[in-house]
């Protein structure tokens, strides 16, 4: 286990990464921009380190601060809680090269599934079941008709890339279908084609919040669990 966290996030993710970390027998590292100074997350970590400015791009996304303050602090693994660089892989790529764990999937992994087609590919070729919709971004509205009809409605229009349910729409009819993928809802290009990726599921949309990252132990958001698995 870990003597010392650097935990990569602000306000209350932070205190709650602090209190497992606490709770664990491990000591934290908060990081903090301007305006966080006083903030209660760092006031409670065990160390902290400023990293900039109040702009996001000059601090909590810069990866060159962060990982300078995981040198300065002695932090041996670095938790990028949710939001900010939780993920992205280039982040997550440079902890493991910097020699720090990334508390949290790996680069290949969030590369693997980042795309919800692309994810849904390697499900398949893995044999792991899943509901049925398309398995690459959709060309054209007809093309989303044709599937729409083939599974059967309610089905659920997602955006490809999209996170924490942007981009996502339950349809129930054909008219409801054609009302999601005219714009504003949805980008067209020219030719008929839809610019942003979309893709088309059964309704029933299920997330797993956590991922089995080092040996027995499963990380939360700001919680730990040892399992059996």
């Amino acid at each position: 286990m870990f003597k010392r966290i650097l935990i990569a996030n602000r306000g209350e993710i932070a205190v709650r990464i602090v209190r497992a970390c606490r709770e664990m027998g491990i000591e934290s590292v908060a990081v903090f921009s301007d305006v966080d100074r006083r903030a209660l997350y760092v006031r409670k970590a065990d160390y902290a380190y400023h990293i900039g400015p109040a702009q996001a791009s000059e601090s909590y996304l810069n990866f060159e601060k962060i990982l300078d303050a995981a040198r300065r602090s002695g932090a041996e693994a670095i938790h990028p809680g949710y939001g900010f660089l939780s993920e992205n892989a280039n982040f997550a790529r440079a902890c493991e090269q910097a020699g720090y764990k990334f508390v949290g999937p790996t680069a290949a992994s969030m590369e693997m599934m980042g795309s919800k087609t692309r994810a849904r590919q390697n499900m398949k070729k893995a044999g792991v079941p899943f509901v049925p919709g398309s398995e690459k971004g959709l060309e054209s509205a007809e093309a989303a008709e044709r599937l729409a009809e083939q599974i059967g409605y309610p089905v659920m229009l997602k955006a490809a890339a999209g996170g924490g349910g942007k981009g996502m729409r339950e349809v129930h009819s054909r008219t409801e279908l054609h009302q999601a993928l005219c714009p504003p809802n949805i980008r067209i290009n020219e030719d008929g084609s839809l610019k942003s990726p979309a893709y088309i599921t059964a309704l029933h949309n299920g997330l797993l919040g956590a991922l089995l990252t080092f040996a027995g132990t499963a990380w939360y958001p700001g919680y730990a669990a040892t399992t059996r698995a």
